[in-house]
Parts: C-alpha cells; sequence; structure tokens
C-alpha cells in the first residue's frame, strides 16, 4: 500500500471518528456512561441490553459493566466498544473487562429474564462471528434510539443504528458467552 493510499484511509478513518465520536472519546468515558446507567439497569434491564458481571483480575472483586447483548438459546452475544479514537490508532486495545474474561471467563450475566452464570470467549469462528453480527448489528430496540442520539449527531433512525452497530462490530471484539442453561 502507497503513502497515498494510506492517507487516504487514515482521513477516511478519521471521519468515521468525527461520526461516531460524540460522546465517547477517551478509554474512561465508557467506564462513566456504564456507571451511570448502571442503576437504572439494576431497576429493570431493557430489552436487548444486560449487565456483565466479571471477576477482577487483580483485586477478585465483581466488576459489573452495562452491555448490549442478544441472546440466542443458551448462548449471548456481546462487542466490547472501543472510543473511536482508540480504535483507530490502537487496534488491539482491549478493554479492562475483557482483560477479566481472559483472566477468568466464568461471568454472570443480568438480563430482563433473570441472572444467568456462563463462560465467556472471544469469537474466532467465521460462521459464529457472522450469526453474533446478525443479531447485534440488524436487531434493534427501543433503547437504541436513545443510544444512538448519545452517540450521533441528528435525528436517531433504524439505519443509523444500524450503522452504528456495525461500526461498533468492524471496530470491537465480538465476545460469546456460552450460558449454563
Amino acid at each position: 500500500m502507497d503513502d497515498a493510499d494510506q492517507r487516504a484511509r487514515r482521513a477516511a478513518a478519521q471521519a468515521e471518528v468525527g461520526r461516531h465520536g460524540r460522546l465517547i472519546r477517551r478509554r474512561r468515558d465508557g467506564k462513566w456512561l456504564s456507571a451511570a446507567m448502571l442503576p437504572w439497569f439494576r431497576l429493570r434491564v431493557p430489552r436487548g441490553y444486560g449487565i456483565l458481571t466479571t471477576t477482577g483480575r487483580k483485586t477478585g472483586l465483581p466488576r459489573p459493566k452495562c452491555v448490549r447483548v442478544m441472546r440466542a438459546g443458551d448462548r449471548a452475544y456481546l462487542v466490547q466498544l472501543m472510543p473511536p479514537q482508540i480504535a483507530l490508532d490502537q487496534p488491539q486495545a482491549v478493554n479492562a473487562w475483557l482483560r477479566n474474561i481472559r483472566a477468568d471467563p466464568r461471568v454472570t450475566l443480568e438480563l430482563r429474564d433473570g441472572a444467568l452464570h456462563g463462560t465467556a470467549r472471544e469469537i474466532t469462528d467465521p460462521a459464529e462471528l457472522a450469526v453474533a453480527r446478525a443479531l447485534l448489528c440488524d436487531t434493534v430496540v427501543p433503547v437504541d434510539f436513545g443510544e444512538c442520539a448519545i452517540h450521533l449527531r441528528g435525528v436517531p433512525s433504524r439505519a443509523k443504528i444500524r450503522a452504528l452497530h456495525d461500526y461498533w462490530f468492524r471496530t470491537g471484539r465480538a465476545v460469546a458467552i456460552d450460558l449454563d442453561i
């Protein structure tokens, strides 16, 4: 790839960062947003979302995190999101909750219909990635409209929501949780 191609790709990526970087700009921002949502999710977890609790790899303490998650039978799918600039500059970076999963894959997932235990893992199989992409990117639930308004400029629409979810899938890491049912 020549310098002109690299500059063009970087410019396209920067434009996408500008579109998706409205609220979450740094690693810490996602942590604060999750902490703000957690009390509301504890009252009633919205459809399409959940509370993922991992075990801290250093402290051994439970670490809850609000996540967008879709369940299909005995498996749940979610994506580790990265702030746009970090996804661009450090594509191999991972969030603390994913590092916790790598250290101890046993997790608890609180969904609308109750708490479930399971084993989390990063998805590497292309067929399973396709299933996760279809569930996570094509499904739109009511809370997604508010989330879209927070992350993107303009009036939320199903097309914008799907594009936002696709962007997250492309720049994040897909995770599956094999539920103990």
